[in-house]
């Protein structure tokens, strides 16, 4: 499988949230909204809906898979 891939910093610039106000309304610490960021987090299929409702996006609008030749749509 490819490396998954995310938008979430992109999204937080466009609404204007900072990593503490996205955290805070999803229910996670900054820290792991950095982490996301990074790649060096996979979040859970709850924290990626939760993410997706604040955006009003689609999950694979903002999560994608890259890397593998196969599924690589992006």
């Amino acid at each position: 499988m490819g490396e998954l891939h995310n938008r979430v910093r992109e999204l937080r610039a466009r609404d204007r949230l900072s990593q503490s106000e996205l955290a805070q309304l999803i229910g996670a610490s900054r820290q792991t909204i950095a982490l996301i960021e990074r790649g060096d987090y996979a979040p859970s299929i709850v924290m990626c809906l939760k993410i997706a409702a604040v955006f009003k996006e689609q999950v694979e609008a903002i999560f994608y898979l890259e890397g593998d030749g196969e599924n690589d749509e992006q």
